[in-house]
């Protein structure tokens, strides 16, 4: 029999940002972009900033509740302590970025675009990812309510030290997910888990669920 393949684990690099100007979040415009700033403090709440790019940019104690960033661009850009209760950033993009000790309710990613990105010591709520594709992309000590990842593509994603209450893989494809590190309370979409690993313990807590599943009945 063949050796299976190791599991291959995010490859992501440490972000590091040099020499950023200051900004001030109330300048940013819909469609614009923004080099190599920090922007620290503000409130863009209810704002349309669809298309913005970001590059080489720091978000720190930002509110952005009901913010419009559809199809915004956050590339070698750090969101610290944001506060978004609803984050709308449906077809955006994150690449080699940080989210990093935020707190942020509803979050609209779906059919975005995530690689090379960390998320950690963050409090999320509903976070529809559903046809999103992630790549290198590694939560850690992050509490979840929903992580809504139908018909999302996933490859060298892992979770550490993470909560979700219900995890939804409706349709989803999974190559070297990592799941180990993530304490599911309720999963649907079952058949979406081809191509993740558990660990002994959770395969044994889900043997009723992929039982049923499979119409297999367990008596005695």
């Amino acid at each position: 029999m063949p050796n299976k393949p190791a599991l291959a684990a995010p490859s992501i690099a440490p972000l590091e940002l040099r020499d950023l100007d200051d900004g001030d979040v109330a300048r940013l415009e819909a469609h614009g972009m923004v080099d190599a700033t920090r922007f620290e403090g503000g409130d863009v709440s209810g704002d349309d900033l669809s298309g913005l790019a970001f590059s080489e940019c720091e978000l720190i104690s930002v509110t952005a509740h009901e913010t419009q960033f559809r199809a915004a661009r956050f590339v070698s850009t750090r969101l610290e302590r944001m506060n978004a209760p609803v984050f709308l950033a449906a077809r955006s993009t994150f690449r080699d970025a940080e989210i990093v000790r935020s707190r942020m309710g509803s979050m609209e990613l779906y059919e975005s675009d995530v690689q090379e990105v960390t998320i950690s010591g963050s409090k999320l709520g509903w976070v529809n990812l559903r046809a999103a594709r992630l790549r290198d992309v590694r939560f850690t000590g992050c509490t979840i309510d929903e992580l809504d990842l139908s018909g999302a593509q996933l490859a060298r994603v892992a979770f550490e030290d993470c909560v979700v209450e219900t995890l939804r893989l409706d349709g989803a494809r999974l190559t070297h997910v990592d799941l180990r590190g993530l304490d599911m309370h309720v999963i649907a979409g079952v058949e979406g888990m081809r191509g993740a690993t558990l660990s002994h313990t959770q395969a044994t807590l889900m043997a009723p669920l992929f039982a049923e599943h499979l119409g297999i009945k367990v008596d005695g």
